[in-house]
């Protein structure tokens, strides 16, 4: 079990392989003026080819490889994507709880052009194997989604603008609910120092 420490992502973005989160993230992050962190090219800059890390040591070890760089980058305040499987993992499960999650969704007619020649070692089998990959997590997707977001169509731009608006407009981000407690625990000092000066 890795331990992650306090959550302080301002956004994480989970979903299917060729949802866009790597493209989405990258102008989400430009549009709050923070971090962009993509958990599977920090894994490939770490660790080499994720293709390669399947073939040569097996998922398992790709998963604790993938956990430990999903708990460092949920330290900071970015907006973080994670790799489509990412979420299979319990203690990663426990640190979406309460966060700001953006699942992407995509058809398989929109992704078709977005995978082909991929490289992914689970997406070997073309559409047919990412469409039963999306099946298989569906309900744990959209378990830990705080909003879901469909990129089969729109402009990146256009939702790229809605989910910064989202997060700038829910006041119960992180960053405000620290904020909060402390302004309450603020006043909960000043109050009773009032009352032992009466």
């Amino acid at each position: 079990m890795t331990t992650a420490g306090p959550v302080r992502a301002r956004l994480i973005l989970i979903g299917a392989p060729g949802a866009g989160k790597t493209r989405l993230g990258k102008r989400i992050a430009r549009l709050l003026r923070i971090g962009f962190v993509d958990t599977d090219k920090r894994i490939v800059a770490e660790h080499g080819p994720i293709a390669q890390i399947f073939e040569e040591h097996g998922e398992a070890h790709f998963r604790t490889l993938e956990r430990e760089a999903v708990a460092g980058a949920l330290r900071e305040a970015a907006v973080v994507s994670l790799g489509g499987g990412a979420v299979l993992d319990a203690d990663t499960q426990a640190d979406l709880a309460g966060q700001h999650v953006a699942l992407l969704t995509v058809s398989a007619e929109a992704v078709a052009a977005r995978i082909g020649g991929d490289k992914r070692p689970l997406l070997k089998g073309g559409i047919p194997a990412w469409s039963a990959l999306v099946e298989s997590r569906r309900e744990l997707y959209e378990s830990l989604a705080s909003r879901v977001w469909d990129t089969s169509t729109r402009a990146l731009d256009d939702i790229a603008g809605d989910i910064a608006d989202w997060v700038r407009q829910d006041t119960t981000s992180p960053d405000t609910v620290e904020a909060d407690a402390a302004k309450e625990h603020t006043a909960r000092i000043e109050s009773g120092q009032k009352e032992q000066q009466q």
